[in-house]
């Protein structure tokens, strides 16, 4: 049973074509990173408030492990980067929200089942959930949504086969010559030797009034704009310049100005930052709720189709009927039963917390719904601008105000408990987001090389629960020795305990949120605003595509822009830009050209296409096997102290700011460009 979309294209491995997939040695390998990535990712999350995409690091360092063994395969290779990528979907999720349990007072510590629970059921139920969204995202909809690093894996493991089946170094080289450039940009700024920043900011200030500009210094997602193209590109932008250009000023003007705690004026890009993290960003939360509701309306009959088809591929193979191997996903049937299966434990936590049969029944009913609705919405936006620019916490701080709102009619205003069950039923939901986003980029790389998507989602669950056993420990062993956010009820005893907890900046954010529910706080205006805007760029999107326009704004790709900070949609633009540019200049070659001059210029653009491609991939690559490698120092930071501190740095601070890293990126783009348009100037 091939559908029509799967036709049109050609995996590297055909589906009449088996390959061992899950062997031992893919299984060892995919446990341990997926342990190892878990850790590493936790810590991460709460020191810096973000973690690092596992999927290429696990195919890069899989395909050197196993290059070792005689015999081993790109669907081995892709099986263990599908289980490893689980580590740190699991730990973002849990470090985003967990956390906030105890910052809220209700954990003293960190309970190790209930944390287990909370991990391994949210996570195996995002693993079911995006079952059916496979066929509604990742084939229904593979030209519209095109999951940039499900591509990138995809080409990282590609070109690895080709190297080492056919000998053919050319894809092998564009992705290491970019890899190692993203790798030594991502050295070289303040995570590591620190001879720039990771970002270049500029603003000033007219009176209450402001204007901002700036940049992250980030390769990975220059390559992230390029594999996306201009379109969702330019939405991103334009939802960031609406936040810092429009939003912030308008605010300042009329509320007035930010002050230190010295109650001196802050300066233009502290006062902004704090703004948007106060105030503004919390317009990308309304967008969101409006934009994946609307997500959802406009899926569903692709959704009800994934659904029906998973159910109908049963039935034909019970009746002797078979289904190619490349469209075989974990039966519909155990996917409903396990799903329904996983509200009896999970009631029982929630009885823990509210000791109401009633109140937990809610509970379970809201993260059923909840869990499903945002692993769809979660894995369109992932689809859309990636996992690593994936705003899971968006997502969370949604839910949690939803299950905030419906808990707020049963347990009243001022309600102790209250709070934390919004953050439980926020856990489990963030849980099944960050892996159904995670999940759909790994199948997305499964559908283009030819892989199982069964044995794809087997060891994604897997993954889950090797990673879920070891992020109670070190959340125990981080609060112990460091603390983990600052608890609401802090005394100066644990102050004078704790002097430099980990900040774990979302978790505390959730816990803000939850408690400013039940206890007043929140700033409601800017919710509704932000779905004000959300309607209104619904209505322009409904509007071009009656015009049929090929320029269309969907709206949760502009309400990501809003949410996340302004400097990360610029190198996401200057990707698009190129892409763009590259596209133009083609066509100016390839107008009016015609025989065998025509032939040889759509073949160059096609070797073009390739190259940008697999350098994007390379600097995406690069960027996030060095921020693996940088994490782990200052992982064993607390347990040897020769990895304290900034021992990598050759300054104290990078002595140009981040001027050196903004020419370097303005190379990266010049190279890439160079590149992809080279095939073309052959042709002359």
């Amino acid at each position: 049973m091939v559908t029509e979309q799967q036709g049109n294209h050609t995996p590297v491995i055909p589906s009449n074509q088996a390959l061992p997939e899950i062997t031992v040695k893919a299984l060892i390998l995919g446990i341990v990173l997926a342990v190892i990535l878990a850790a590493a990712n936790g810590y991460l999350g709460l020191f810096a408030g973000m973690t690092v995409s596992a999927s290429i690091p696990a195919a890069v360092i899989s395909m050197a492990i196993f290059s070792l063994f005689k015999r081993s395969n790109i669907l081995e290779n892709n099986i263990v980067q599908t289980a490893a990528s689980a580590g740190e979907a699991v730990a973002a999720a849990a470090v985003f929200t967990i956390p906030g349990l105890v910052i809220l007072g209700f954990w003293k510590d960190y309970n190790y089942w209930q944390t287990f629970l909370i991990c391994a059921l949210g996570g195996t139920i995002g693993v079911l959930f995006s079952v059916p969204l496979r066929r509604a995202l990742v084939v229904q909809s593979s030209k519209e949504i095109k999951f940039p690093e499900g591509i990138a894996t995809a080409e990282v493991l590609k070109a690895g086969q080709a190297a080492g089946v056919s000998g053919e170094k050319g894809s092998l080289s564009a992705i290491m010559g970019a890899g190692v450039a993203g790798g030594v940009l991502k050295l070289c700024q303040e995570a590591g030797l620190k001879l720039w920043s990771s970002s270049l900011e500029l603003g000033t200030r007219a009176g209450s009034a402001v204007a901002y500009i700036g940049s992250d210094l980030s390769p990975a997602l220059l390559g992230v704009g390029y594999i996306v193209g201009l379109n969702i590109a330019v939405l991103v932008f334009l939802g960031g310049a609406l936040s810092w250009w429009i939003a912030i000023p308008i605010y300042a003007a009329t509320h007035g100005w930010p002050a230190a705690a010295n109650g001196a004026p802050l300066g233009a890009v502290d006062g902004a930052t704090a703004l948007w993290a106060t105030q503004i960003r919390y317009l990308g939360v309304g967008a969101m709720c409006v934009g994946g509701f609307w997500a959802i309306i406009q899926m569903r009959n692709q959704l009800l189709t994934g659904v029906v088809s998973g159910l109908r591929a049963l039935k034909d193979e019970k009746a002797g009927g078979s289904i190619e191997r490349t469209d075989k996903d974990i039966p519909m049937l155990w996917v409903i039963l396990c799903a329904v299966a996983s509200i009896v434990p999970l009631f029982f936590v929630y009885h823990l917390v509210v000791a109401s049969t009633t109140v937990s029944l809610v509970m379970a009913a809201i993260m059923i719904v909840a869990g499903f609705l945002f692993a769809a919405v979660a894995g369109y936006m992932a689809g859309l601008v990636g996992s690593s620019n994936n705003p899971i916490s968006g997502v969370t701080i949604s839910t949690i105000l939803f299950a905030s709102l419906v808990l707020l009619l049963f347990l009243g205003h001022g309600s102790a408990t209250g709070p934390a069950a919004a953050i439980l039923i926020g856990a489990v939901v963030c849980c099944a987001a960050s892996i159904s986003g995670d999940n759909l980029q790994d199948l997305k790389a499964g559908y283009l090389v030819g892989a199982t998507p069964w044995k794809q989602e087997f060891m994604l669950i897997l993954g889950v629960l090797s990673s879920a056993f070891v992020i109670a420990p070190v959340l125990k062993v981080l609060n112990m020795k460091y603390g983990v956010g600052v608890p609401m009820n802090a005394d100066a005893a644990w102050t004078a305990a704790h002097p430099s907890p980990l900040p774990a900046p979302q978790a505390t954010l959730m816990a803000s949120v939850s408690r400013g529910v039940f206890q007043g706080g929140l700033p409601w205006t800017m919710v509704s605003i932000g779905a004000v805007i959300a309607v209104g760029i619904i209505c322009l999107d409904l509007f071009l595509k009656s015009r049929q326009s090929s320029f269309r704004t969907p709206v949760l790709a502009v309400a990501v822009g809003i949410y996340l900070p302004f400097k990360l949609s610029v190198p996401i633009l200057a990707g698009g830009l190129i892409s763009y540019f590259v596209s133009l200049a083609r066509a100016k070659r390839e107008r009016g050209a015609s025989g065998e001059l025509a032939a040889k210029l759509k073949d160059a653009s096609e070797r073009g296409d390739r190259l940008g491609l697999l350098f994007a991939s390379g600097l995406i690559s690069g960027e996030a096997l060095m921020g693996i490698l940088l994490a782990v120092p200052i992982t064993l930071a607390g347990i040897w102290p020769v990895f304290q501190g900034d021992f990598l740095a050759v300054v104290k601070e990078p002595p140009f700011g981040g001027w050196p890293g903004l020419a370097a990126m303005c190379l990266l783009v010049y190279f890439l460009y160079r590149l992809v348009m080279k095939p073309t100037r052959e042709t002359r």
